[in-house]
């Protein structure tokens, strides 16, 4: 028997799925390096972890409201002042993890043939969540050159009287390109022509940057009428595991995710709630000694990466992932004479044949890349990128 059509026109998560296959390998003995995964190494912060064991032994386990206990909301609009906008906690809806908030936001304002403007690459999730909503994806193509960003220009391209949705992430997974304020500026300046158009930023790893902090979109008075901002406590606090994502955005379109977040899952865990919470409230002082440690990673593996001839490649300003050109290597022989076919063929190569797992660039749009995770300790990247070495320098 087979699942529904809907069901049958979605890909599996290949990040999810390499993942997946590291740790079936690992159990199985295999000497396998994975730097597939976006997710922090790090423990959740003390302050943090004792908010959730307080709110278990108060007893406050049980159903909150669907948008998330008021409390937490608030908190969540209060960390929006800074940048000039005035939220509410009516402006915010808690969800399971930042992706639900994305289903949310996509399916309560999409119709079927609705244009959606993506820059290329792209998260994995978002291509299957736009079809999900049997919308029409508009991808723009970026480069490396460019930092892997969408220009104004492109922007204004793309648009067409069925657009209804921009889609923006920074920084980005997978390149971990991240817009500054004057590029940021230059993309509002073309929405500000078109009033009809909702633009929906993913800020998920907005607290994980380099050079310079981060860009908020709410900090641009002319779109906080349709803007959706997308964030959560994944990768800044280290909760992957917590699930509390949110979205905060014009009142009608808060009340849109909270009907249609009512019948798929209502509120989120009243404890991992709690937790979040503590995160919002309580000292940033673990968060920055994170992102320093990334910096740290970044710089390491961005050394690693340039040593190894033919790879093209250059340093993200933010989140935590490399995402290299290696389309020099693609047509090449492995030892054995096997002619490397293509982006999957080649990861397919560095897994079982170099020991290092790393996601192919089909997962994310682009066809010659790989996407390599820096959220793991020193020595697993110095393995990992040893074993990447090797295994390109052999290709013939």
């Amino acid at each position: 028997m087979k699942g529904t059509k809907r069901l049958q026109m979605l890909s599996e998560s290949q990040t999810l799925a390499l993942t997946k296959l590291v740790r079936q390998l690992q159990a199985e003995g295999k000497d396998v390096v994975g730097l597939t995964l976006g997710e922090p190494d790090f423990d959740t912060p003390d302050h943090i972890r004792a908010a959730a064991i307080a709110a278990i032994n108060e007893g406050f386990t049980h159903y909150t409201p669907v948008a998330g206990i008021p409390a937490l909301r608030q908190a969540i609009a209060a960390v929006y002042k800074p940048h000039g906008a005035e939220y509410a906690a009516s402006n915010v809806v808690v969800s399971n993890g930042a992706k639900q908030s994305v289903v949310n936001v996509v399916m309560s304002l999409l119709d079927p043939e609705d244009e959606v403007i993506i820059p290329v690459p792209y998260w994995v999730s978002y291509i299957e969540i736009f079809k999900m909503a049997e919308a029409h994806v508009v991808e723009v193509q970026t480069t490396l050159e460019s930092g892997y960003k969408m220009t104004a220009a492109q922007l204004e391209a793309a648009i067409t009287p069925k657009t209804k949705m921009l889609l923006l992430n920074s920084p980005n997974n997978p390149t971990g390109g991240m817009y500054s304020r004057e590029e940021a500026a230059a993309l509002v300046a073309v929405l500000e022509r078109y009033p009809e158009i909702i633009l929906v930023s993913d800020e998920i790893y907005e607290h994980i940057w380099f050079e310079h902090p981060t860009v908020c979109f709410a900090s641009f008075p002319s779109i906080l009428d349709r803007l959706v901002i997308i964030s959560g406590v994944s990768k800044g606090f280290a909760m992957t595991g917590w699930r509390i994502g949110y979205s905060i955005s014009p009142k009608w379109i808060a009340e849109l995710c909270e009907k249609y977040q009512g019948q798929i899952t209502s509120g989120a865990s009243s404890v991992s709630q709690r937790a979040a919470l503590a995160a919002y409230t309580g000292p940033l002082d673990p968060t920055e000694k994170m992102r320093l440690k990334f910096k740290e990673r970044r710089d390491f593996m961005g050394e690693k990466l340039n040593a190894i001839p033919h790879l093209r490649s250059y340093s993200p300003p933010g989140a935590f992932y490399f995402y290299p050109d290696l389309s020099y290597f693609l047509g090449r022989k492995t030892s054995k004479g096997e002619v490397i076919r293509d982006i999957d063929h080649l990861t397919e190569y560095l897994l079982l044949e170099g020991g290092v797992a790393v996601i192919p660039g089909t997962a994310f749009g682009t066809d010659c890349h790989v996407r390599i995770s820096y959220a793991y300790a020193m020595d697993i990247l110095e393995k990992g990128c040893e074993r990447l070495a090797n295994a390109l320098n052999a290709l013939q």
